[in-house]
This record gives C-alpha cells, sequence and structure tokens, in this order.
C-alpha cells in the first residue's frame, strides 16, 4: 500500500501497523552493536530481552537484557530495560533512493541501565571516557615566514608603521561590541562524553543548579537538560530547592566507592 507524498513521490504503508519498540541505550552499548554490524556480514542477534511477569501484579511488567556476542567481552552484560508509560506516538521509517518506508509504530519506549552487579563496572568505563575526554592533544606549528608578510590590515582597522619598519601594528577604529553570553552559540559535545563529564562533576559536588551546569560545561541548556533527567533528580523543595543530584542508583555507586 502506498499513500502519495506532496513532491509526487510515495511512501511504503504496507507495515504501517508493525509494533515496533524504541530503545534509548548508552554510547558502550551502541558502539558495541556497531562493531558487530561493521565486522559481521550476516545479520546476528546482538541482544537478548526478557520479559518477566508477576501474577499478582500484571499491570507491572518487568524486561531485563543480556548483551550476546564477541564484541562484548569489555561491557557489562546485564541490563534493566525502564518502559515508559506516556509518550508522544512515534512512527519508524526508512528512506533509500527508490523508496520511503513506515517501517511501523511505536509501541513501547524504554531506556536502560546496567543491573545492580554490573553498576561497578560501568563507573569504570564511564571515567576512563572522562579521563580521554579531557586530555587535549596541543600541536606546535612553525611558521615559516615571521616577517610578517602575511599581516595585512583587516576591514575596520587602521595600519601604523613603528619605529621598527619591519613590524606592522594595528588598532580598531572602534572597539567591537562585547558579545552577551545568551548570544554564544554553543556547541553540543557527544553525548557519551558530556555524561561522563557530568559523573565526575556530580561526584565533585553533589548538587548543582542547571545555570552553574551550564557555565561549568558550556553546553546548551535544553541538551544539558536532557541529560540530567537521565542522571539526576531535581529538588523542587528543601534546603536544595532549584539543584540537581545523582539518581539514587547512581549515587549509592558513588558512595560505595568512596568508602572503598
Amino acid at each position: 500500500m502506498y499513500e502519495e507524498r506532496s513532491n509526487d513521490s510515495f511512501i511504503d504503508m504496507g507495515k504501517a501497523d508493525r509494533s515496533v519498540w524504541l530503545m534509548k541505550c548508552s554510547v558502550v552499548v551502541a558502539k558495541s552493536w556497531k562493531n558487530q554490524e561493521d565486522s559481521s556480514s550476516d545479520s546476528l542477534p546482538v541482544a537478548k530481552v526478557v520479559f518477566s511477569l508477576d501474577p499478582l501484579k500484571p499491570d507491572e511488567p518487568q524486561f531485563t537484557m543480556e548483551m550476546v556476542g564477541s564484541e562484548t567481552e569489555s561491557i557489562p552484560k546485564s541490563y534493566t530495560l525502564n518502559m515508559f508509560k506516556d509518550f508522544v506516538p512515534m512512527s519508524v521509517f526508512s528512506e533509500t533512493s527508490q523508496a520511503l518506508a513506515m517501517e511501523g509504530k511505536v509501541e513501547h519506549k524504554f531506556d536502560m541501565k546496567p543491573h545492580a552487579e554490573n553498576i561497578e563496572e560501568y563507573g569504570r568505563l564511564c571515567r576512563e571516557r572522562t579521563n580521554k575526554s579531557m586530555i587535549k592533544n596541543r600541536q606546535i606549528q612553525v611558521i615559516d615566514n615571521d616577517r610578517g608578510v602575511h599581516m595585512r590590515p583587516m576591514p575596520g582597522m587602521i595600519g601604523l608603521i613603528s619605529s621598527n619598519p619591519k613590524v606592522l601594528l594595528y588598532m580598531d577604529k572602534k572597539k567591537p561590541m562585547p558579545v552577551k553570553q545568551s548570544e554564544v552559540k554553543r556547541t553540543r559535545r557527544d553525548r557519551g562524553e558530556l555524561e561522563d563529564i557530568m559523573f565526575k562533576l556530580l561526584e565533585r559536588q553533589p548538587n548543582w543548579t542547571l545555570k552553574q551546569l551550564v557555565q561549568e560545561t558550556d553546553q546548551p541548556a535544553q541538551f544539558l537538560k536532557e541529560i540530567l533527567n537521565e542522571l539526576c533528580v531535581y529538588n523542587k523543595r528543601g534546603a536544595n530547592q532549584g539543584t540537581y543530584e545523582l539518581k539514587p542508583e547512581y549515587k549509592k555507586y558513588a558512595e560505595d566507592t568512596a568508602d572503598e
């Protein structure tokens, strides 16, 4: 079945009623799956999802996931899948050079976290990624022509000759207007890298306001909120009102690590 689009092409709606699941996974899991896909020409299973149902609580199903494959040796194997009950209706599409197809409707949406017994290993991986992201490879470049031949006045500049004829100085006609902080366009970091930085900051100080974290990370506030909603709880009252702190499962791991 096809439906016509506005540009005279068609959408394949043959799988429109198929139910699909949407899961938000961590960077290490996504990289592991991609490595398996790149290293094998066959479409092999990358994980196994286990569905458990308590007869006394039929409305509270439990989902877990077990990683499979040779690319998973260095990452946690077991994860808990938290299912969202309320989310915006979504559909999945695929596009090729020939056609655009609807692959199905999202029936369930999940996020994932390591099991309690794997949280220490997962924390170690996060710290390793954080340390790697903090390393800045600086390079020194030698300029062959050091006589200032390539120094040319830019528009709006006045060239002044100093007592040394080989040196050319420049002066602004007008001082540039200071750029307001709100007008600075911040570039998003890699999501996994930003998560690692957030763990590091929250280990250093348990409570942060959004404004403080924006200043510390130099990230867009809206993007930062998405990460905070996954890792933290927001204090709406009490002594720490208006601040974020780690969710209990992450906080417990941080405390256990500190005791050791």
